[in-house]
């Protein structure tokens, strides 16, 4: 009996504990506000049973017979055991129109960017020893702004090994330092040690247009600098009309990429904002194209959806894919989605997602679901996606209300 009560009591131990985990993980990871388009209750698509509800408190506090834009709810496991307190926010879902079609990417940094440091003579780094790291951004030198490489080069080849004093942005922070350049006898110019960049270009796909405003989002991620992996420091950018003219199909190990070519010069939007959630902007002309309600992260389930992509021409297309994992986590802005491509044509020809896809819209019972913006190298049928919701926080456009106030 005694062995029977202790075997019992160790068993009991373990489930407190685990459950003790669970909470405790969710508690970490759940965000603390959710938005519902209807009802007060929601059911989170995670490994186990989370509930969203209305607290009792909430709902007898209120006297009015309005419906409430915010009410306090409460996040349970197994639609039992409390985990935390959260908010409900009742809001019409945003309508917006589903983009699929290939856009060419511009875009001039803020200063000019640091890819790398190097040594001019044996052992001598003018740039390293004031203190200059890769992914720094050079605003200015010597007080002049800096909006290309080639007037940087100028301004050091012309130095004749006097400092000069260089503004920095690091992390978000400005700071001041001087850079004394060397003589390089192989360029027969002085030289500072430092390898810089400008710009970047590229082909993405546009997520999608707010009817009402004209702002656009693209991508899902940020564009990034290919050397440093750093977020690149907006100065101007715009986005083109593309038409792509090719392909390598995605394989294991070696992801895919479109081809394309720009259309024009003319820009079909101006982009005003890089950040982990995408790329945004203005359009230059309106799409009147049919809008369509976005879905709320909470509304994102798995199971079957669509995307819009382009992989010949400019037309979108809609191939059929599964959503197989949601995550809500808050720590993560652009890996929000598991997908894989279950269309036998993309398949064939794509062999899945390839690069020149993000941004493709992911479509879920008639909603806009988010965007995808990664692609598995190990295996290019699966991929990541965005929650539309998260896309929408980077421009404050989340809901009709929100953008009237």
């Amino acid at each position: 009996m005694r062995r029977l009560t202790k075997s019992i009591a160790a068993v009991f131990l373990a489930v407190s504990l685990t459950i003790m985990g669970m909470v405790g993980y969710y508690d970490a990871v759940l965000p603390d506000t959710y938005y519902l388009s209807d009802g007060s209750r929601a059911t989170v698509n995670c490994l186990f049973d989370i509930t969203i509800e209305s607290s009792d408190v909430a709902v007898a506090a209120s006297t009015c017979d309005s419906v409430t834009e915010e009410i306090e709810a409460e996040i349970k496991l197994f639609g039992v055991i409390p985990v935390k307190n959260a908010k409900i926010v009742h809001a019409d879902a945003k309508m917006l129109i589903p983009g699929g079609s290939p856009v060419g990417v511009k875009l001039l940094t803020e200063g000019v960017m640091v890819v790398k440091t190097a040594e001019v003579t044996d052992g001598v780094s003018p740039a390293l020893e004031a203190g200059i790291c890769s992914g720094d951004n050079i605003i200015s030198a010597n007080g002049e702004e800096l909006n290309s490489s080639s007037r940087l080069s100028e301004i050091i080849e012309q130095s004749q090994g006097e400092p000069i004093t260089f503004v920095i942005m690091r992390n978000g922070r400005s700071f001041e330092t001087t850079v004394t350049p060397v003589y390089s006898e192989n360029d027969g110019a002085y030289k500072a040690g430092l390898w810089i960049r400008d710009s970047t270009a590229g082909v993405g796909t546009l997520t999608f247009i707010d009817p009402e405003t004209g702002i656009f989002g693209a991508l899902g991620h940020p564009i990034s600098d290919s050397d440093t992996m750093t977020t690149l420091p907006l100065g101007s950018g715009e986005i083109v009309d593309v038409v792509i003219t090719g392909y390598d199909k995605g394989e294991r190990g070696c992801p895919g990429e479109l081809y394309g070519t720009f259309v024009s010069g003319l820009a079909s939007g101006t982009i005003e904002l890089n950040c982990e959630q995408g790329i945004f902007g203005q359009v230059t002309y309106p799409s009147r194209q049919q809008a369509i309600p976005i879905a709320f992260k909470s509304e994102v389930k798995a199971g079957p959806a669509t995307i819009l992509t382009t992989i010949d021409g400019s037309t979108p297309e809609e191939f059929e894919i599964e959503i197989e994992r949601v995550t809500l986590s808050s720590t993560s802005k652009s890996k929000n989605i598991v997908i894989k491509v279950t269309d036998p044509e993309l398949l064939e020809l794509t062999g899945g997602i390839i690069q020149g896809m993000s941004g493709s819209p992911i479509i879920q019972d008639g909603k806009l679901v988010g965007a995808v913006t990664h692609v598995f190298v190990s295996d290019p049928t699966h991929g990541y996606g965005i929650f539309i919701e998260n896309m929408l926080e980077a421009t404050d456009i989340i809901t009709d209300e929100n953008l009237a106030a």
